[in-house]
């Protein structure tokens, strides 16, 4: 039997008060995607309202454009499973053998402190299966908890987008949260390589994955969890 992945995107596409638009980042969604798809595994798209998910018109410009990225603008099927999402309360961690997140500056905003996401990854931890979120989607695991009540990432080698990638944007005081300290502030262990530059860390079921460039190989981590 393949194995089955789901995987959580935001709903969210406006950048705080600036009326930018913003969403989920292409090449996170992209590269994690075709990395399952290739692997021969089943793959499942889900997000808060379901439907459509917003793409950030940044992630599509062309210094962004990777090559799944252009895979993905000439797949049907991936653009079509991208419009119709799975509302995230439907979905059931039973159902999966993982769980990624791709990351985009939506999900600090409608993923951050949802309590269908959180359920959904202490469930499929509680189940000994692996959850990978990567750049700004390890928003996700602040508010996780174990069994016992401690935070999921307490004492655990995680990364995500750096405030000091954030800073680069300019958005350090757009977003409403900053994902190094959100992450250290729950006892995360957080580590980050030069801005934009691959780092992931696997610790235990955990996958995270700090930026952009860091999906594909956060995707591979993953795999290697499962498989």
């Amino acid at each position: 039997m393949s194995k089955s992945i789901l995987m959580v995107m935001t709903s969210h596409e406006i950048m705080g008060d600036t009326g930018n638009k913003t969403g989920m980042w292409l090449e996170e969604f992209a590269s994690p995607y075709y990395a399952f798809k290739d692997a021969g595994y089943s793959i499942t798209l889900a997000s808060p309202m379901g439907g459509q998910v917003p793409i950030d018109p940044n992630s599509l410009s062309d210094d962004a454009m990777t090559d799944d990225a252009i895979r993905y603008t000439k797949d049907d099927v991936a653009r079509s499973a991208v419009a119709s999402t799975i509302q995230l309360e439907d979905v059931r961690a039973e159902e999966f053998d993982a769980v990624f997140y791709p990351g985009g500056h939506g999900p600090l905003w409608d993923l951050s402190d949802n309590a269908y996401s959180i359920k959904l990854i202490e469930d499929t931890i509680a189940a000994n299966k692996p959850v990978g979120a990567v750049c700004h989607a390890p928003i996700v695991l602040k508010d996780v908890k174990n069994p016992d009540g401690s935070f999921l990432v307490d004492g655990k080698a995680v990364t995500g987008f750096s405030n000091s990638e954030e800073a680069a944007m300019q958005l350090t005081d757009v977003v409403p949260y900053l994902v190094e300290d959100e992450l250290k502030s729950k006892g995360g262990k957080f580590e980050s390589a030069d801005d934009f530059a691959v780092k992931v860390c696997t610790d235990g079921l955990l996958v995270t994955g700090q930026n952009p460039p860091s999906s594909r190989p956060a995707a591979d981590a993953l795999i290697k969890l499962i498989s």
